[in-house]
């Protein structure tokens, strides 16, 4: 006799508490194998394929496309053969946050896992004194509703459900071909999160790259403040909600507005001898040099002087945290709204590197694609306004960042060059920063730096 069984919708990480369904990518009647995606959703960062753990024939579907679902939400039953005697269904093996899928529901038994010993060295061991790598002794603090229950590993998964976050961590782990078989996760008991399948992809291409992203902490929820009174029922008007994208950045700039002391200052610059290097890079073959990764070049080599600038504030332990790696963010503008994609390690990027990645994440952020690794962990943002045929602006700053470099258009304008009136291409450059981290003379000297290289090109010589 056939089971059924219900598949929510999962943890997709990165705190998010709900998803829209997109679009159904199976209909009732339909056979599903096991990780087939089933449903395409839009979280407030990313647009995201979810996986179906199950395998077998799709009896329902809860919610139409358009409905906002919150994570633990039912999203479809799918009907399961009747599993051999003495076994369980076939699942996945991989664990979804709150869901495993190496037995049914109504079937589940609840595993415990083996009493866990520190060692002299703080390393925790299982009953059997297997050692359990990636966690510290004591480390036990994850919430109830991260993890449905904890299963014990070892340092190679051979055999039973492999402990993962989310379907994002298996679409990364698949996609840069990551054996989780073979990983040790960081996680609480064992569990496998996306920071490790990052590093595993790293530490492939950054070649001993000596620096580790530390764990940032979740932040902390903001209090609901109170909405004003309603208008009058007859008030004229279009009501648009804020969700998805434009929730997310509405959320975002308002609470760095109520966090963040900021402050702007900007200065004019001959971006002459730039463009004029630019074009002579791109004339000696390809691939091609953009502007973009210019600019990034020039602001990496800025925060190496002023490292002040690349940071954040913990609010809790009143402290200022200065990052010895630049996770550079980029301002790009779709059809889904406002969106900033990371590039990661910027500062060990040539402008060849750094134009490829622009290009990417670029394409990625206008057909939807981007996934929310890629649209967190900036630790700067590069703000090239100019585009849109403007001069200059005061952004407002990427929280929890601490500054912002803004770039207006470059446009012929009458300069004083070598004493004489001529027309330059001239560009506006401002800087907005959060003034707990530095004070206007740290500021006014990185935008001059930015600014004298602009100007002359040859100045970045001096750290390459």
């Amino acid at each position: 006799m056939a089971q059924v069984l219900e598949f929510k919708l999962p943890d997709l990480g990165e705190g998010l508490t709900e998803a829209e369904i997109v679009r159904w990518l199976v209909q009732i009647g339909d056979v599903v194998a096991v990780d087939q995606p089933v449903v395409e959703v839009e979280t407030a960062k990313a647009m995201v394929e979810v996986p179906c753990p199950y395998g077998g024939v799709v009896t329902a579907r809860f919610g139409e496309e358009g409905t906002e679902l919150p994570v633990g939400a039912p999203l479809l039953t799918v009907a399961v053969g009747e599993p051999a005697s003495h076994t369980e269904p076939e699942g996945s093996g991989n664990v979804l946050v709150g869901y495993g899928t190496s037995d049914a529901p109504a079937r589940r038994r609840r595993l415990r896992p083996a009493p866990m010993a520190a060692d002299g060295a703080g390393t925790r061991t299982a009953g059997n004194g297997t050692p359990v790598p990636g966690a510290a002794a004591g480390r036990n603090g994850t919430p109830a509703s991260l993890v449905a229950a904890a299963v014990p590993v070892t340092a190679l998964h051979t055999e039973g459900p492999v402990p993962v976050i989310s379907p994002l961590v298996r679409r990364l782990a698949r996609e840069g071909g990551v054996d989780l078989r073979q990983l040790a996760g960081s996680g609480p008991d064992g569990l496998i999160l996306r920071a490790d399948v990052e590093g595993v992809l790293r530490a492939r291409t950054a070649q001993g790259n000596g620096w580790a992203e530390a764990p940032t902490a979740a932040a902390p929820a903001v209090p609901a403040v109170s909405a004003p009174a309603s208008p009058a029922p007859h008030a004229a008007g279009v009501r648009v909600p804020l969700k998805g994208v434009r929730g997310a950045v509405a959320d975002k700039l308002s609470r760095s507005r109520r966090e963040i002391p900021d402050a702007t200052c900007w200065v004019d610059a001959d971006a002459t001898e730039l463009m004029r290097a630019r074009a002579a890079m791109n004339a000696a073959g390809s691939p091609r040099i953009s502007l973009l990764a210019l600019l990034a070049r020039i602001c990496t080599a800025a925060l190496a002087r002023f490292p002040e600038l690349n940071s954040f504030v913990d609010t809790e332990a009143r402290e200022i945290v200065r990052l010895d790696h630049v996770h550079l963010g980029f301002a790009a503008q779709t059809e889904r709204g406002l969106v900033v994609p990371v590039v990661r390690d910027a500062h060990a990027r040539d402008a060849e590197a750094l134009s490829a990645e622009f290009a990417r994440l670029t394409e990625a952020a206008r057909t939807g694609t981007l996934t929310p690794g890629e649209l967190t962990g900036g630790t700067f943002t590069l703000n090239n306004y100019g585009v849109f045929g403007v001069d200059g602006s005061t952004p407002i700053i990427n929280h929890p960042e601490a500054a912002m470099l803004g770039v207006g258009r470059i446009v012929p304008k009458p300069w004083v060059h070598e004493g004489e009136l001529a027309v330059r291409q001239v560009v506006q450059l401002s800087l907005t920063f959060d003034h707990r981290v530095c004070d206007g003379g740290t500021a006014g000297g990185f935008l001059r730096y930015v600014a004298d290289c602009v100007e002359q090109p040859a100045v970045l010589l001096r750290t390459l």
